[in-house]
């Protein structure tokens, strides 16, 4: 029985275009329309295309200004490699890429695995950090669009997994190398590490979200891995709302930090994309070097191949159908009751 794996994320429009970005804004101001408390359905499609046409400028600006998101490339590339290596483990496999925002969309994928002739299907969210809007809202979209697609098919879910071996290592060789290439010294106390989060409103941590503890804990393996002996965590914040969000931003910790290097590690990030590659080697770099420090970005492990195991890892006790097997290993994220994540 030939197994579906759907490796989902929010996507990245490919075209710098306004017919592109504000499709894609709009469908990401719709799912978190929530934070604003609920509008009527005219006034709440008003407010979201609002959002979309006043951030979409500086959203094209950020594609032009890197040449295009790679974000869609190195997405099929990690695909194609966890294929390769569940085949070579001995399984019957198609991973396909699925977005929640951009083309290919989620419904639209499950209808060309269904048409591939898939007996089981596993979702499996590229966020290595579980939050409501990220693996939570992921595996919502692929559970509505099988239902709407009125497939009888078994569906498994992925959570969270920054807590396998994998990941700590991928990280902690990348920040090695980009502190070496730089002649720095870690343990310099005149050299700051610092993690750099994707940011989530605070009204999902009130809720119960454990977002930030395993920002935290992810970070706290990375920096005893290379053994620095300190280190600070920043959250990107997106605030075109008028909510609270997590802090601090790493902009206010680039600002106050003493230091004469910074090493930027993009920890919550498994491919490249305008949040590595504008917001921070551009608008961070900007804040950095205004202040006359020296700055050095890790890049996101998207091709090592550690990352296709660690994958294959994740899937394949959900293609044998034996989760209890590697329950010891498991854990519930809180991201929904079933989905399995790793300790």
């Amino acid at each position: 029985m030939m197994t579906a794996i759907l490796l989902l994320n929010f996507g990245e429009p490919e075209e710098p275009t306004l017919e592109a970005v504000v499709p894609f804004l709009e469908r990401i101001f719709a799912t978190n329309m929530s934070l604003e408390g609920r509008l009527p359905a005219e006034a709440a499609r008003a407010r979201i295309r609002q959002l979309a046409e006043e951030r979409a400028p500086g959203l094209i600006e950020e594609y032009q200004s890197i040449g295009g998101s790679p974000l869609n490339r190195q997405a099929r590339d990690q695909a194609d490699a966890l294929m390769v290596e569940l085949t070579r483990r001995g399984h019957e496999v198609r991973a396909y890429v699925a977005y929640q925002f951009s083309d290919p969309l989620i419904a639209d994928v499950v209808r060309q695995a269904r048409e591939d002739g898939a007996g089981r299907v596993i979702g499996l969210p590229v966020y290595p950090l579980c939050g409501p809007s990220t693996t939570v809202a992921a595996l919502a979209d692929l559970r509505r669009a099988v239902e709407e697609a009125g497939w009888d098919v078994p569906v498994a879910e992925v959570g969270g997994w920054h807590r396998h071996p994998h990941f700590t290592a991928m990280w902690a060789d990348r920040v090695r190398e980009t502190a070496a290439a730089a002649g720095l010294d870690l343990a310099d106390p005149r050299v700051a590490l610092v993690f750099s989060v994707h940011g989530t409103p605070m009204k999902y941590i009130e809720e119960g979200s454990r977002y930030v503890e395993y920002a935290e804990e992810a970070c706290a393996a990375v920096a005893a891995a290379v053994a620095a002996p300190d280190y600070r965590i920043g959250y990107q914040n997106h605030t075109n709302r008028p909510v609270a969000w997590t802090q601090p931003d790493v902009e206010k910790v680039i600002e106050e930090i003493d230091a004469d290097h910074v090493v930027v590690v993009p920890i919550a990030f498994m491919r490249e994309q305008s949040e590595t590659l504008a917001e921070l080697d551009h608008e961070l770099r900007g804040v950095a070097e205004a202040r006359g420090l020296g700055f050095h970005r890790v890049p996101v492990p998207h091709d090592d191949p550690r990352f296709a195991a660690l994958l294959a890892d994740l899937c394949e006790p959900l293609i044998e159908g034996d989760v209890a097997a590697v329950g010891a290993g498991l854990d519930a994220c809180r991201c929904r009751e079933g989905a399995v994540c790793r300790r």
